[in-house]
């Protein structure tokens, strides 16, 4: 397993235009089963990645 470390005194870095992320944009995208995020980047509006929370009856 690989450890995971909180790091307060580094800002990570857009992987498509280069910038520092000091916050991240996100929208709610339409589903049918629970909600989904799509999180991009304020700089270029590239994304970053898409989340997806369980509703209730999901477990």
């Amino acid at each position: 397993m690989i450890p995971s470390h909180e790091k307060e005194d580094v800002t990570p870095l857009c992987p498509h235009c280069g910038q520092e992320i000091h916050n991240v944009w996100f929208r709610e995208v339409e589903s049918l089963f629970g909600k989904r995020y799509i999180y991009f980047c304020p700089s270029c509006r590239k994304v970053l990645g898409i989340s997806h929370r369980k509703g209730f009856w999901m477990g």
